[in-house]
This record gives C-alpha cells, structure tokens and sequence, in this order.
C-alpha cells in the first residue's frame, strides 16, 4: 500500500494479516474499513529474473454524513432583490447531487430564469425575490454512489419592511472557474447565473467567436453549458453573458483539453555482451506532458545508469546490471508501466585490491560431474579448494591476467574464461570535520579520493544512520565534486553526524564528522500565572532548548478578546535577563480574561513562542476611562438628546457597568442625574415641556460598575431640540461618478427653499443590497453641492442616495443612484531603475508596469526627490507618461528618489528609495541599477 507516487509505506505480512489474503497475485480484503483500507495498491512480482511493479489501484469509500443539528438564520431581502441560500453541504466522499425542499417535503423548488441550484456548490440562487418566495427552504443532499441523502436544517426567507428593491444591473454570483481542465472523451459542464432586477437573461459564446458545435447543450434556462465528448478542438475561451436593461456581466473560463499517458514506444527484452552499450527509448502522448522514470527491479535507478527525457542507457553493461527494468510514464490524470529484462552474457572481469585475498569459483553443470581444471594464460594451475574453487592468497599485481576454469566429463569438454585485475588502494585524502553553524546557512562537506583509475568510485552519505535521498530532499541537500556534499538553509533538524561512504569495485571506505547547528531558541513552556490582580499579573515558565546557543532573555505576550492577536507587554523587570524565569506584567486591563505567552531570543535570533498560558482573568475595580465624544442635540421639541462613545468592554472594569449622565442650563448650578445601566447605550433622551428651544446645556457623562463610580468627562455643551420638524424635501439631480479605486464623487442640487431649515446634506452609501452591514454615511454642512465618498474598495458596485437634514432629524431619501469603482491601480512597482549621474545631470530609466486584468491602465509615472535645504527636507515631484526622467540635482545634497506607477484607479505602488548624495566635484559618470 503506498502513501505516495513514489513512497513505498507498508507491505502486507498475510501470515498475520486476519482480514487480507492472497488468491493467486489478487488481494482479497476482508470487511473492508473506510479508515484502514482506504489508498493507493501495487502488486510486487519477483522471480530469480528480478522484479517487476504492476500499475497502481486506488481503493477509496463513498460516504454522506448528516447535517449539524442546528437553526439556520433567516434570510432578510428586499422585494426584487436577489439572495443566496447556503446549503454547505456535511463531510462526504463521493460525486453529490443537490436539491432543495421549498416549506414541505418533496415540495422541490422547480428551476428556472428566477431560480437556479449549483450542482457545484449545492447553493440556491434566487435572482428577483418576489412575496412568493416567502418560506422555508432545505437542502437536499444525494450520494451518487451509495443513493444515501440528508436534509438540512430549514433556512426563512422573509421580506424587510422598508420597500422593494430598485432596478440594477446583473451580479454573476455563480461562475465557472478561470481554468477547467477536461479529459479526453468526458462531459463537461460549465455553470453561470446571475442576481439583478429585472431578472438577468444568460446567454454563452465562445471567446474567439466560433459557434458551437452541435453536440453542444443549453439547460436550466441557460445557466448551464454541457459539452458532452470532450476533444482538443472543443478547449478554449468560454463567456457566460448576464444581462438585463440596466447592464450586463460577462464572466469568462478557459477550458484545457486534458490526456492520460498513452505508449508510443516502449523497451522490449535484451540481451548484450559485457561493455556493450545499452539503449532503451520510451516514449508516450499525453495533456500535460508526461514525465518519465525508470525502476531497477521495482527500485529507483542511480549509479552507472543515465536516465534523459525517457531514455535510459548504461555506457558499458556488467553483469551486475542484469535485471528487470521498468519505465514509467505518468502525468496527472495517469500512470502507464512498462517492462524489459537486460540479459547480460560474456566474459567476466574481476577486480581485487593489491594484498587481499581472492576465491574463483567454478561450478560447471555436468552430468556425471566433471573434472575440473584452472589455467592462468597457458600455466596450468593445481592449487584448488574442494567443488573447483581457486583461492589466492596475498594477490599482488603479478597475479593479475586472464583465466580459464575448464571442465571435462566423458560426453565432453567447456569453459569460461576471465580476467582478474590487481588495483591499488583507495585513499579518502580530504574528508568531512566537525563543524558549528548558524540555522539558515549553507555549507559543503567534503570527501575527495585517489583511487585506481581501473575502478568505478561511487560516494554514498549517511545522516543519523539513515541514507541521504538526494531526490527526496533535494532543497536542502545536494552532490557536488564527485563526493562533496553541500547543505543548503541548514536546519536544527540537519544537526548529528554525517558518513561519507566511498565504494569501489573491490572496498568501502568511510569518513565522519558531527555537525552542531545553532539556532533560535526554542519553544519556552509551563506558563503559569502565580498571582493576578487588577493591574498585574505574576508569570513563572520553563526554558526551552537554547540550541546551542544561550539564552539572553524573554518577552512576554498577551492577548484577549478585544486584542488583534499577540501584542508585547510591559513587565518589571523591564528587561527580562535568560537567566530569569519569572516577571511581573504591568498595565493590564481590571477585569479582562489574558492569556500569556514567553518568547525567549539569543545572539542567533528570536524563537518560537511558548504554548498560551490557561485563560486568567484580572480583578475587577472602579472605572477609570470615561465616555468620550460627548455631543447630541436634534430631536423633537422639548427634548434634549445627549449622545456618548460607549466605553470599550475591555476598559468597564467589572460587572454592572454603566452611565451617569448629568446636565444643567450653562450658567446653572445644579446637576440633574440620570442613571442608564446598559453599557452599550449612546443616547439619552431628556423631555420636559419647559425646555425651550435650541437651549444650551452644560453635559457630562460618567461610568460606574459595582466597585463604584469613576471619573467623568469634560463638560460639553449640547442644546436641545429646535422648534420644527426635520427636511420634508428631497434633494434633487443627485448623481455620482467613479474618481478613482477609493473614491466616489456625488453631486446634488441644494434645496433652494424648504419648509424646515436645513442644515445640511447626508450621503448613505452601501456596496450590495444583499450585505446591509456594508452602509456608510458622510455628512457635509451649509450648502455644499458634492463630496467625495473615499476608503472604497476597488472595482465594486456601490449604491448611493442624498438627504437633507437639520437638527430635528434627517428627511425622505432622494432615489438611489450607483457607480462602480476604478479597477485597483497596479501593485507591482516599476522594476530595473537605472540611473546615470554626470555632473548635475541625472538620468532615470525603468521597465514599463503592465497591469494586470484585474488592475486599472497605466496612464503615467510620478517621480518624486525628496532633499534637504538648508535645515528643512522638501520633496519635489513630477509626472509622465514616458519610462525616462531628466532631473538636476544641486551639488552637496543628499537625495532620495522615488518612481510611482500612475493609472486610472490612482497612485499604485512606488519603487524602493534611489539614495543618491551630490558631490560638488563629480563629473565622472556613475551607472547604478536598483
């Protein structure tokens, strides 16, 4: 069973396995199990030729599982509104189906124009709601393999009270991705539908405006494209249009023609002498390309053998390499295998080092036996060991030369002849050392040689007692010069001692060495909160592994609720020494829930943070922030509305936070107090007949919690409510237009007379009908025309109406208009700056940006010098539309040089500073690029 392509991870043992036997070379499972069976198989067959991998199976089991238990919230929108229901299908395997129940089962919903459900995502997509659409919705999920389904939980649909939804252009909510990869001969279905009122018609094309073939299908009132037998001409552009009279959206996918390896050429059976060259070629088609691989008797090739784009050859074969050969062609959709055996016949060459001792064996098949006989040239030799075995003692290079076993019975007479031949010892001249080093860098071991030049030297190192896989973990190690190796971005985990191993054809050699890596602390542990008070808490840890290096100190981190991740705390000590192991935490938060981490450091760097401590919460005590941003005013007659900036929870302190608020007539002596106990309140309401109007009043706004009452705020003056009703009229000629990829500009007429006063215009803004949390406003006073909406976000939609309003309140909203942002500008900075300084002359030059689609065009560069004059910096700046700049830099100054890429969504992003300091003597020309 195999964890990887590559990655042979269990072999099967049948005499213990109760659920796994053997039945001729088929595996047969037993109460097969989703969590122990599930995987990729492969059959090894061996005989006394070698061994050969069959092609892989892939078990895998097709499962549903139920849908949480749990409500769904329900869905608000607008009459002619468009929605989508999530379905968010339970965990699975296998190709599902989706449907969905609409109030009652089996009462399906029936798709159409208005109505759509993705077989991809499971959603259900209403582009118009109507009041009949009113109810509840389930999902219905089916496993196209087991025919299991489940229901989800219901979804309401309900409609919002504040009037119907205008018309708008089509939002494609549904769409196919940018690149679908298709085999061969499969159906293919592409997806599209949109939201918009009035509902969008959906129409598709071809990108480079073929018509469709035939064969080519339309359903679910277009919302689906099917391209059933799919063949390489069917790959290309595909648009899906969504339209309506407000607009249109086109959404665009690339569909990729897609093959499983098919063989062109294979390696067939061969049999060669010794030294003679062996050629295998394999070749097969496939989309993508395949990749080829050879394996050895079910193993990965190395050594003698080369191995280029499918070939294999071996430049002289030896016996050794007789063996089954398998080549492998795969791509992603596929894996062929195919097989050959190299026969290896001729002569046979031994080779032995000079003072070992050497045994030739000759054992002819012979019936009735044979008699046996060695000669070396025509030298007749009798020294012989029992079965005609040769053994020589202390060889030296005069034992070198060829020969011959021969052997004789009655029926007749063989032999074999081969050549013994005497080497010198092989030497390591330079092998590896013990070393120290720093996580990060790169270093090389090295392990050269002399040898004899009759010998084939191969090196082999191991890590830790396990062999290096150059292949497996080619980013960190690497051969090079014959037996060096280089470890490149060292690790701690590359620390431990390291063998080069030295093979000959006659010996083995080693050489070691114990590499020590130094790295950043690590993890410290066992945080432990001693002690806490409102203010403090008292922190114990352990140390962790200083890898080498010691530890020379620690900060500690917090975070909470109300926190945007882990910020660093203070502590007394303030610095915090590596041989201390406790601290104080200051500053903190009354009654706030902490967790603490430790991060230790040394002179290599900064480790990782300890595990959080357990969740702590600090005592509480009487508030000590008062509200802020005390204003009001407006309201109706005989009213004063006092506003406030509620205090943050993670500053009220305690339990049973909330506000005071006292006011009195400016100039009056006493307070009148009133009490609200909800800590998120921001308006209170003062009536009395006697208050008159737009009367000013003396306000402060206080806080207390259960431990006591805390400070109160400045005084502020707010007056009550003036005499009148808010602006009954709508202001008119409301229009708005994209600025920028953050900015919109909306103009109005100003009420040239109104019944009520009006103070002013209110712009409300949202991006999507569908996302009311998504509303802004901006306010402009007196009678200002237009304003600009910024902090937008790029290529969107955004729906925008005009108010006029006084301090009795805001009046009717004018008919909502919409505009769409600028595409983002550019991210990518102008690259390869290259500057010339001759005298005071500077010359710029820079690539051209290209934007890309989804980003605005370029319409020029800003080139901007920032210098100091006299004791002021100043920055200058200037704009083109070409990629060269001349500037004239005053001598005796330093400058700093900026090029940023202009388009229509605005400024995109700026090159690094050019830091270029004046001489008063420098005409030589200088030639820099950034």
């Amino acid at each position: 069973k195999l964890d990887s392509y590559k990655k042979i991870c269990a072999f099967f043992d049948f005499s213990t396995d109760g659920r796994r036997r053997l039945s001729g070379g088929n595996l047969i499972i037993g109460h097969p199990d989703r969590t122990w069976d599930a995987g990729t198989y492969q059959c090894i067959a061996t005989n006394s030729v070698g061994t050969i991998l069959s092609s892989r199976a892939t078990l895998w089991f097709a499962y549903l599982e139920m849908f949480k238990s749990q409500t769904r919230s329900a869905v608000s929108v607008r009459e002619g509104q468009g929605v989508v229901l999530l379905c968010g299908p339970p965990s699975h395997s296998g190709e599902l189906t989706f449907t969905w129940v609409f109030n009652e089962y089996p009462n399906f919903i029936q798709q159409d124009s208005r109505r759509f459900v993705s077989q991809v995502t499971g959603n259900l997509y209403i582009a118009k709601v109507e009041p009949s659409d009113v109810g509840n919705y389930t999902c219905v999920v089916i496993n196209s393999v087991t025919k299991g389904k489940v229901l989800s939980s219901s979804t309401p649909l309900v409609l919002r009270t504040d009037g119907a939804m205008g018309e708008y252009e089509p939002k494609i909510e549904v769409n196919f991705p940018e690149t679908v990869p298709a085999a061969k001969g499969s159906a293919v279905m592409l997806e599209c539908f949109a939201l918009g009122n009035p509902v969008p018609e959906i129409t598709w094309r071809r990108a480079n405006g073929v018509p469709f073939p035939s064969k080519v299908k339309v359903q679910k009132s277009s919302a689906v494209l099917e391209i059933p037998d799919f063949q390489q001409e069917d790959a290309g552009g595909y648009e899906c249009v969504a339209e309506n009279t407000r607009g249109k959206n086109v959404a665009r996918g690339l569909s990729v023609f897609t093959a499983k390896p098919q063989w062109i050429q294979t390696a067939t059976d061969t049999a060669l002498a010794i030294g003679e060259k062996l050629l295998w070629e394999c070749k097969a088609n496939g989309k993508p390309k395949p990749s080829y691989s050879w394996l050895r008797n079910g193993e990965t090739l190395g050594g003698r053998v080369q191995v280029e784009n499918g070939a294999l050859s071996i430049a002289a074969v030896n016996l050794s390499d007789a063996a089954m050969y398998q080549c492998v062609a795969e791509n992603k959709h596929g894996v062929l295998y195919s097989s050959a055996e190299l026969l290896v016949l001729g002569k046979t060459l031994l080779k032995a080092r000079a003072g070992t001792e050497v045994v030739l064996e000759c054992r002819p098949q012979a019936y009735p036996q044979a008699v046996t006989l060695w000669k070396k040239g025509n030298e007749i030799l009798i020294l012989l060991l029992p079965g005609g075995t040769l053994k020589i003692i202390n060889v030296t290079k005069a034992d070198g030369g060829s020969y011959t076993c021969m052997a004789r019975n009655q029926f007749g007479t063989a032999s074999t002849t081969g050549r013994l031949l005497i080497t010198e010892p092989t030497r390591i001249t330079q092998g590896p050392t013990n070393m120290e080093i720093i996580v990060g860098e790169s270093i090389v071991l090295p392990c050269q040689v002399t040898s004899d030049p009759a010998l084939d030297v191969s090196f082999s190192w191991v890590f830790n007692g396990q062999l290096v896989d150059f292949q497996q973990d080619k980013t960190h190690f690497e051969r090079i010069f014959a037996g060096d190796l280089m470890i490149r971005n060292i690790q701690l985990g590359h620390a431990g001692k390291y063998i080069c191993i030295v093979d000959t054809d006659v010996e083995s050699l080693s050489a070691a060495a114990v590499l020590m890596v130094k790295g950043p602390p690590g993890p410290p542990s066992a945080v432990t909160v001693e002690e806490i008070t409102d203010s403090t808490a008292q922190l114990s840890w352990m140390s962790g592994r200083d890898n080498y290096s010691p530890i020379k100190g620690y900060v500690i981190q917090g975070r909470t609720a109300f926190t945007l991740g882990w910020q660093a705390l203070d502590t007394v000590p303030e610095v915090i020494f590596g041989n201390t192991l406790t601290a104080t935490v200051v500053g903190l938060n009354a009654w706030v829930e902490y967790e603490f981490r430790v991060v230790s450091s040394n002179a290599v760097g900064v480790g990782e943070p300890s595990p959080p401590s357990a969740k702590t919460r600090t005592e509480d005590a009487v508030p000590d922030t008062p509200p802020t941003d005390i204003g009001g005013g407006g309201g109706t007659q005989s009213e004063l509305v006092i506003t406030w900036e509620p205090v943050p929870e993670e500053l009220q302190n305690g339990d049973g936070f909330g506000y005071i608020i006292a006011f009195r007539p400016v100039g009056g002596a006493t307070w009148t107090r009133a009490i609200i106990s909800t800590p998120e309140v921001a308006r209170y309401v003062y009536r009395n007949d006697s208050i008159p109007p737009f009367f000013p009043f003396d306000v402060k706004v206080g806080a207390f919690n259960k431990r006591g009452e805390g400070p109160f705020s400045s005084i502020t003056t707010v007056f009550s409510a003036e005499e009148g009703e808010p602006p009954s009229v709508t202001p008119g000629g409301v229009l708005a237009r994209s600025v920028s990829a953050s900015q919109i500009e909306v103009s109005w007429r100003p009420l040239a007379s109104a019944p009520e006063r009006v103070l002013g215009y209110e712009v409300t803004y949202w991006e999507d009908d569908t996302k009311p949390d998504t509303v802004g406003k901006v306010r402009v006073f007196g009678n200002q025309s237009s304003v600009n909406i910024s902090a937008l976000t790029g290529n969107s939609q955004y729906f925008l109406t005009v108010s006029a309003f006084n301090t009795a309140g805001t009046g009717p909203a004018s008919p909502s208009v919409n505009a769409t942002t600028k595409k983002a500008s550019p991210a990518q900075p102008p690259m390869n700056v290259e500057w010339t300084l001759i005298g005071a002359q500077l010359t710029l030059h820079w690539d051209p940006v290209v934007a890309m689609e989804t980003e605005s065009e370029v319409t020029g560069y800003q080139v901007s010098t920032r210098f100091r004059f006299l004791s002021y910096s100043r920055v200058r700046t200037f704009m083109t539309n070409k990629t060269t700049a001349e500037l004239t830099l005053p001598a005796n100054d330093d400058y700093l040089i900026q090029v940023r890429v202009l388009s229509e969504g605005g400024e995109g992003a700026a090159t690094e500073p050019i830091r270029i300091h004046r001489l008063s003597k420098s005409f030589h020309p200088l030639l820099n690029r950034n």
